[in-house]
């Protein structure tokens, strides 16, 4: 049978859609605009293998709506215009208006979004965009205002056992088996919550068995043959966030060498470069911050280098700030700050800002109080003043805290000298 298995269970009604209930459940938003007909532009953002393209052949089927589908790997400004001229002139004979799905619309250019701006505003089409990273970041401002995000999330456990469970009793081939599942454990374990790579793992498993042979599946016969079989069926895209661990794991345990072995498994497997960069970034500030200043530096030049050079040039760029920041002084500092004030304020919500801190534009906030006692700094000697800058109730409190890095210790000395107490021993 040459159609995959992931491929043949797709379902062909909306009710038949696994997963998503926050999304898709009684109440939930995008189930409320289907039921009431009403479909605005979005964009489905989530892993690979949670069902965004299904859901958005789904939805246009069920809304009786016209269904064009591009790939933003091998379509262009061309192709899209092609689409808009079809959806136009089928127009006057359509119920409803024509659904454009880009898959990986991250991929598209600035230019080829824009391309995209007139028929959505006008309705010519309905645009559903599908893409594994943040829309924020790869979908032009305008474009983006234009549409609803929708987050979708990995299957859970329950899912992916449905899934099979119906694989089982509907598809011909698999029922002309005599197929056993015991354990689910290590097949769900690999999928990682995708979809389609449990079912395309499932069906490597049973098509390697005699069909003449029972098979019963255990997770002991499952980490046994599959190693062997993944690597045949999705060698670009099996490892992804495998292997992205592992490259921000070695750069933030300062292996230069491991950390350019795995940038090396990335690009081989064809990685977006921006999407490394963009990773890089992070470690610059997540895992070095304070201890290097410079490393943010390096890491915002290295994305902008990207973002000119393109293959196969960006592979040198990446691989320097990859030395670099792994071959740096680490400090977890500044992240660790951020975390202990977000939490705080999850606890305490919105306390009011403290009277002197506030702004008193009006005579009204003067006579209320509004900056009163506030100590201008640069009145003092070496322009500072000790004064209290939070809420009352939560006075005193200490976010930062320096590593062990000897820039984060020069930090706190500085924090020390001025503060005294409230900075404490920065243990």
């Amino acid at each position: 049978m040459n159609t995959p298995l992931a491929e043949r269970m797709r379902p062909l009604q909306l009710d038949d859609y696994i997963g998503q209930v926050h999304l898709l459940g009684p109440d939930a938003p995008l189930r409320k605009s289907i039921e009431a007909g009403v479909l605005p532009s979005m964009i489905f953002w989530g892993p690979p293998g949670v069902g965004k393209t299904t859901l958005a052949n789904l939805i246009a089927t069920h809304l009786k709506r016209p269904f064009y589908k591009l790939s933003a790997i091998s379509s262009g400004v061309k192709e899209v215009r092609e689409v808009i001229q079809q959806a136009e002139k089928g127009g006057m004979f359509q119920q409803g208006g024509a659904v454009l799905f880009i898959d990986e619309i991250h991929r598209f250019s600035k230019a080829q979004q824009d391309s995209l701006l007139g028929a959505v505003e006008k309705g010519t089409v309905t645009l559903m965009g599908a893409t594994t990273e943040n829309p924020s970041f790869e979908v032009i401002a305008a474009l983006l205002s234009r549409c609803q995000v929708y987050t979708l999330q990995s299957h859970n456990k329950e899912d992916l056992e449905l899934l099979l469970t119906r694989a089982l009793a509907k598809d011909s081939w698999l029922k002309s088996r005599d197929i056993t599942l015991q354990e689910t454990e290590a097949l769900l374990a690999i999928s990682g919550g995708d979809a389609r790579k449990l079912l395309n793992v499932f069906e490597l498993l049973v098509g390697s068995t005699p069909s003449n042979q029972p098979l019963v599946i255990t997770n002991e016969y499952v980490f046994a043959n599959a190693q062997q079989s993944l690597s045949r069926y999705d060698k670009d895209g099996e490892q992804h966030y495998d292997i992205i661990s592992a490259f921000i794991k070695s750069v933030r345990g300062s292996d230069p060498n491991a950390a350019v072995y795995w940038l090396a498994r990335m690009i081989a497997g064809g990685e977006d470069p921006k999407f490394i960069a963009r990773r890089l970034l992070i470690i610059a500030s997540e895992d070095i911050g304070l201890a290097n200043p410079n490393a943010l530096l390096i890491a915002n030049t290295t994305f902008d280098n990207v973002s000119k050079l393109g293959w196969p040039e960006s592979r040198i760029v990446l691989s320097q700030c990859t030395i670099y920041l792994a071959s740096s002084p680490k400090g977890n500092a500044a992240y660790q700050a951020i975390n202990r004030a977000q939490e705080l304020v999850a606890k305490t919500g919105d306390l009011p800002v403290p009277l002197p801190l506030r702004n008193s534009p009006t005579a009204l906030m003067e006579e209320l109080g509004y900056g009163e006692g506030y100590l201008y700094a640069h009145d003092f000697p070496g322009n500072f003043v000790v004064q209290e800058f939070l809420p009352d109730s939560i006075a005193g409190s200490n976010f930062f805290k320096a590593g062990s890095s000897a820039k984060e210790q020069e930090i706190a000395k500085q924090l020390y000298q001025l503060w005294n107490d409230k900075y404490g021993t920065n243990e």
